[in-house]
């Protein structure tokens, strides 16, 4: 009986090795585009991926038969949503501003963003994480994709009217 437990958690612990090296580097390139850091400057992103993990392996036991990259994505999802939205949030912005792809946008469009294109979560799955109508989920990831699609462009890229020669 004794033989049993050391070789459950021996199981358990490859089990999740196996799921992190799998798993680890989506779910990074996720937590980055969430935080708007530049890939190779990513410290939030990497604590909030720890985090995320650090979670799914307290719950690993647990799943029964659930996915646990869902458990780590919605793990993820609603840590960042909590520590953005909260007055003392540590993942809406870096210290420097935010450098990365999505940083033209909100946390919270970044949020739905992130899960909706990139995660490919459904609407309703993701009204329902973060609480929201899903006819709101539909109008912020409408309105981020325009963003990313037609940034705003800045005073000096836009160029006076050339004016035409008089016949």
């Amino acid at each position: 009986m004794r033989d049993r437990q050391p070789a459950r958690g021996e199981r358990r612990a490859l089990e999740f090795e196996a799921f992190v090296a799998g798993a680890a580097g989506r779910l990074l390139h996720a937590a980055t585009l969430l935080t708007a850091e530049a890939p190779d400057a990513n410290p939030r992103a990497r604590r909030l991926l720890t985090l995320a993990l650090a979670h799914t392996y307290a719950r690993w036991d647990r799943l029964r038969g659930e996915d646990p990259y869902d458990c780590a994505r919605q793990y993820l999802a609603t840590r960042f949503a909590h520590t953005t939205w909260h007055p003392h949030g540590a993942f809406g912005h870096a210290r420097t501003g935010p450098r990365g792809p999505l940083a033209g946008l909100t946390p919270r469009e970044r949020l739905v963003l992130v899960l909706r294109i990139y995660e490919g979560v459904a609407e309703e799955q993701t009204a329902a994480l973060l609480g929201l109508p899903a006819e709101r989920v539909h109008t912020i990831c409408e309105r981020a994709t325009a963003t990313v699609l037609h940034p705003a462009r800045t005073a000096s890229a836009v160029r006076a009217p050339a004016k035409a020669a008089p016949s």
